[in-house]
C-alpha cells in the first residue's frame, strides 16, 4: 500500500504543465457553460495526483507518461511542493463540487473555479506554482519542517558566486 500511495520526487516540470493546462481549460469551461459537474472528475484527478501522483490520475500520467516526453528533455523540480499544491487543487476541486452540486451554491462554486483557473493558468503559461510559493512561505516560517523537502530548505541559502 505504501508504494500506492507514494508521490514522486523530483517530477517532470513539463508534466505538471501540461496538468495545469487541461485543469485551466476545464475550469474555464465549467465557468462559461454552468457544467459544474466538471468538478467532480477535477477533484478526483486532484485527490489520486495528491495520493499517488500521476499513478491513478488519468490526466497525470498521460501528461507524465507520453505528453511531456515528446517536449524534449525533463525540467526536475521538487516534489512535495507540486504534492501540496495538488492537495490545495483537491480541497478546492471538492469544495467546489458538494457546493454546487449538493448545496447549490454555484456563487461560491464559480469563486473556487475561478481560484482554480487562475492558479492553473499561471503554472501552465508561466511555470509559477502557486501553491509551491504558499509552500516555501510555509516552509520560512516553519509550519513544514525542512526534513518534508531537504532540496526546498536550500533555496534561501546563498548561491556560491552570486553578488552580494
Amino acid at each position: 500500500m505504501r508504494s500506492l500511495i507514494s508521490f514522486p520526487n523530483p517530477l517532470n516540470e513539463k508534466a505538471a504543465r501540461v496538468v495545469a493546462a487541461v485543469v485551466a481549460a476545464i475550469s474555464v469551461i465549467a465557468l462559461a457553460t454552468g457544467a459544474y459537474w466538471l468538478s467532480a472528475p477535477l477533484a478526483y484527478g486532484f485527490i489520486a495526483r495528491a495520493l499517488t501522483g500521476p499513478r491513478l490520475s488519468p490526466l497525470g500520467w498521460l501528461a507524465s507518461r507520453q505528453i511531456a516526453p515528446r517536449l524534449g528533455p525533463a525540467k526536475p523540480v521538487p516534489g512535495p511542493p507540486k504534492r501540496f499544491a495538488q492537495s490545495i487543487g483537491a480541497l478546492l476541486s471538492s469544495a467546489a463540487a458538494l457546493l454546487a452540486l449538493a448545496a447549490g451554491q454555484d456563487v461560491a462554486a464559480e469563486i473556487l473555479l475561478a481560484a482554480l483557473a487562475i492558479a492553473a493558468t499561471l503554472e501552465a503559461t508561466l511555470g509559477f506554482c502557486l501553491g509551491c510559493t504558499i509552500f516555501a512561505a510555509l516552509m520560512r516560517v516553519g509550519l513544514i519542517p525542512a526534513e518534508v523537502c531537504s532540496q526546498c530548505a536550500n533555496i534561501w541559502a546563498p548561491r556560491q558566486g552570486a553578488g552580494a
